[in-house]
């Protein structure tokens, strides 16, 4: 069960599906969906997914729900991938990835579920 601490409300730089991870737009004040397990990865959408140039309330401490996009067990630390969605946080070795936090519980790729979130840096 979702539990946001800490939401902000921001700007949608682009359209961004519910329950997805975010990263800053171009602009301060400005959020748009996370792409890519480098991105500087700060939150989460809840569950209104909102039109380019909405507002939108994005949960940065807490635990929030988030798609999944692959199967992660849970305990480990996920990150986003190029939807936006939660993965697997495994970078190579030598490379960095951002995470945004930790599965509460196991889940698999299309599942909405717990992460406790936490943003931070992973080295392979």
């Amino acid at each position: 069960m979702a539990n946001q601490i800490l939401a902000r409300n921001y700007t949608a730089g682009a359209a961004i599906t519910a329950f997805r991870i975010v990263k800053s737009g171009a602009n301060d004040g400005e959020v748009i969906q996370a792409a890519a397990a480098t991105d500087l990865l700060m939150g989460v959408c809840g569950e209104l997914a909102p039109a380019s140039g909405e507002r939108v309330d994005i949960h940065k401490i807490g635990i929030a729900r988030i798609e999944f996009g692959g199967t992660v067990t849970r305990g480990n630390p996920v990150t986003a991938d190029a939807s936006g969605r939660a993965v697997a946080a495994a970078p190579a070795a030598g490379s960095n990835v951002r995470i945004i936090g930790f599965a509460e519980v196991s889940a698999v790729s299309g599942d909405i579920a717990d992460v406790l979130l936490a943003p931070g840096l992973m080295q392979g």
